[in-house]
């Protein structure tokens, strides 16, 4: 969905628009990334950090209340204050019962134009973790970790048979024209790959919209989509509306999918140890 500057008036939109979701049908309703606001993260402003809030809070408080009153679950990415001085991007999974089963905080933090994130947020410590819901074992992570193959695959490993990934991702109106088509892309490939690689559902969730000035803003690109174990994108929503996506998750594909591709099985687990390295050397690479 688009944005508006006041808080409010988003978990407003947001709670609409989950209602509608779930009179379609929907079990597992994920929001996108920092839906309270808009993605103040183009700026450096010390006073935008009055835009956090405690985990529990007044947004897992309402939207636990809905999803307790819906009996599904929802999905929350929020500006979590943790301590004074200390604050994480936060996805909060309410369950049916209105409680909040877990927290996942983003662990990849970006620092782009645009995308200053390390001036906001603390590297999650929670590590990558699957939920427990009545519709299946869900996993979260959240839009820079959508580019990390290792995420995806821990999270998986963790018994998670969908991936969600809330996000804020769009164009800088200077790189459209010759980088656009690209950079969306690669962005739905790599998440596609990381559906195919781990035999699992991937669900990612964008915002719509221009926010910020002109040339000095982000157009947030939309498209978000649903991928199945095969990599097939089976769900996707337009570039520029608000919009409510919905998509069938069969977990009896993924596991037609895993016995005929079996990654998993045939992973060389006592060999990964470099992939702890941050870079090998000639010397350990053997060259």
């Amino acid at each position: 969905m688009s944005c508006s500057p006041d808080p409010n008036e988003n978990l407003a939109k947001a709670e609409s628009q989950i209602r509608e979701a779930a009179a379609r049908g929907a079990q597992i309703v994920c929001l996108q990334e920092l839906f309270r606001s808009q993605y103040f993260c183009r700026e450096e402003r010390s006073e935008l950090f009055a835009l956090a809030e405690s985990i529990p809070g007044p947004s897992t408080a309402a939207l636990g209340k809905l999803a307790g009153e819906l009996k599904i679950v929802v999905i929350a990415s929020l500006f979590e204050r943790r301590a004074s001085g200390l604050y994480h991007n936060t996805a909060a999974v309410l369950n049916t019962d209105g409680e909040i089963e877990g927290l996942y905080r983003k662990m990849h933090i970006p620092d782009d134009p645009l995308y200053f994130e390390k001036f906001y947020f603390t590297p999650g410590d929670l590590g990558f973790r699957s939920f427990a819901t009545p519709f299946g074992r869900i996993g979260v992570l959240v839009c820079w970790d959508q580019w990390y193959p290792e995420g995806a695959r821990i999270t998986s490993l963790a018994g998670a048979e969908i991936l969600f990934y809330p996000t804020a991702i769009g164009w800088h109106p200077s790189e459209k024209v010759q980088y656009g088509a690209a950079q969306l892309d690669a962005w739905r490939t790599i998440q596609r790959s990381h559906a195919i690689a781990n035999g699992v559902y991937v669900a990612a969730v964008n915002r719509v919209g221009y926010e910020g000035r002109p040339e000095q803003g982000l157009e947030f690109w939309g498209s978000s989509f649903v991928a199945d174990p095969f990599g097939q994108v089976i769900a996707e929503a337009s570039v520029d509306k608000d919009e409510i996506l919905v998509a069938e998750c069969d977990p009896r594909h993924a596991e037609e999918v895993r016995r005929n591709w079996p990654f998993l099985r045939d992973r060389r687990i006592d060999a990964y140890q470099p992939i702890l390295s941050r870079w090998l050397d000639k010397d350990a690479s053997g060259e």
